[in-house]
């Protein structure tokens, strides 16, 4: 009986260690450049119709601070010889797209801010993860300096 705790554990652990498994510097790279790309094109689509200003305001600035950290990443993936691919949105940001182009008015504005949400915790983990167990010094720097940005963006999220 003592046993089954322990199996629980490790199929837990098993289940959740991809989620915490060190990231290499193309992966980040690639991961954060979708994730800028996604909170741009979200943020660009939302203002189109968009009459809250509390959205509009935080709109712009996603379209602003995630200029920014795309530049950041991509001048330390240089410093680092790697070569950027242009970013895609990964399927799981095609499909949020999709969804916030399907809905209008305030119900856009609502998932705009719930998907803005969910994409900023990933974004978050990414950097820290990286930050703190990344394979490029300048990647890591930049991961670093990007980590309180995202944390800024989840505190001042209107909701």
């Amino acid at each position: 009986m003592k046993k089954l705790p322990l199996l629980a554990a490790l199929a837990s652990f098993a289940i959740a260690a991809p989620l915490y498994a060190a990231t290499t510097a193309a992966t980040y790279v690639a991961k954060a450049g979708g994730g800028d790309l996604y909170e741009t094109q979200s943020s660009k689509l939302v203002l189109t119709t968009t009459k809250d200003a509390k959205v509009r305001a935080f709109a712009d600035r996603m379209i602003a601070d995630h200029a920014v950290s795309t530049a950041k990443v991509k001048a330390a993936a240089a410093k680092s010889k790697l070569t950027v691919a242009a970013p895609k949105l990964d399927a799981a940001q095609n499909a949020m797209m999709a969804e916030l182009k399907a809905a209008t008015g305030p119900a856009r504005d609502k998932l705009y801010l719930q998907q803005q949400h969910k994409a900023h915790e990933m974004a978050l983990a990414l950097h820290q993860d990286y930050a703190n167990s990344g394979d490029k010094p300048a990647l890591k720097s930049a991961a670093a300096e990007i980590v309180p940005v995202v944390k800024q963006h989840i505190a001042s999220m209107p909701m």
